[in-house]
């Protein structure tokens, strides 16, 4: 198929949501810009995805996280028998609390117990939590450092880490192999909780992260530390405030955090410029 008739075929695909089909109509004169939303799926690499937020099948929404959500999925079925679960985190970007549910509603529709943060957290939070909740994976919805009309999907094993190379090849080829999206498994959010399939993690995750840390933390370095030491800290539109300076006060140390608004970080965020017109505070 061309990536016009991609086009048309989407538009006319009842799986597709009305506020979805409006985006893909507004851009109806524009050829160019229907082309590389079409000319190709967004690719699935060895590291997960990203893109551009948008509808389209070379962007990310909602409907490329299921498609992706999917594929991760089979793989993990295929991969283990019974007892499956995955732990998901998201970052501060536009979308990522929505992509995140998202994920977990299609693995708790293929019977996957599915953790999900109740607000942003780190990645390596995320990969402590696959290992200490003994979870078959993990997925973290961000695009790092990439500019704001961006978001991303990356997955992790049952280690925390990244899949290695052959294991993350069959993650691709399963998601590669989905091309009729109304065969994606999806569940209602009510439904997973009501089936225990949807948990959300919060504060008793955290400090079981936060104590596991402070474990590294050598005690002559504390004692090095004055009490009238001043620290610093922006968190770069990035996640890791919370943890920052929960470990750091806990640790018997006086820090002064000097951090305007320290609990909010940026959503419509541009990583050039400290400018934001939202911003949501934890």
């Amino acid at each position: 198929m061309s990536y016009r008739e991609y086009y048309e075929a989407w538009l006319n695909n009842s799986y597709f949501d009305d506020e979805f089909k409006k985006e893909l109509k507004s851009i109806s004169q524009d050829e160019k810009e229907i082309e590389d939303r079409f000319f190709k799926d967004l690719e699935f690499g060895t590291g997960g995805m990203r893109g551009v937020i948008g509808a389209g099948r070379n962007r990310m929404n909602k409907y490329v996280i299921r498609k992706a959500s999917q594929g991760f999925a089979n793989y993990l079925m295929g991969e283990n028998t019974g007892g499956l679960s995955v732990v998901i985190a998201h970052d501060s970007r536009r979308m990522s609390p929505e992509f995140s549910l998202e994920t977990a509603l299609v693995m708790a529709a293929n019977g996957i117990k599915a953790y999900i943060f109740d607000s942003l957290r780190t990645t390596p939070e995320l990969s402590y939590a696959v290992r200490h909740l003994g979870a078959s994976g993990g997925v973290v919805v961000t695009a790092s450092h990439n500019p704001p009309e961006y978001n991303g999907y990356k997955i992790y094993g049952e280690d925390g880490c990244q899949l290695v190379p052959e294991k993350a090849d069959k993650v691709v080829d399963e998601v590669s192999s989905i091309q009729d999206y109304s065969t994606i498994k999806h569940m209602s959010e009510q439904e997973a909780r009501e089936k225990d399939l949807l948990v959300v993690l919060g504060d008793d995750q955290d400090t079981a992260y936060v104590e596991m840390i402070k474990t590294h933390i050598k005690r002559d370095l504390d004692q090095s530390i004055k009490s009238d030491l001043k620290i610093v800290y922006s968190p770069l539109h990035g996640t890791g405030a919370r943890a920052v300076e929960r470990v750091l006060r806990e640790r018997d140390t006086q820090v002064s955090f000097q951090l305007r608004n320290r609990w909010c970080l940026i959503v419509s965020f541009n990583t050039t410029t400290a400018k934001s017109r939202r911003a949501r505070c934890l």
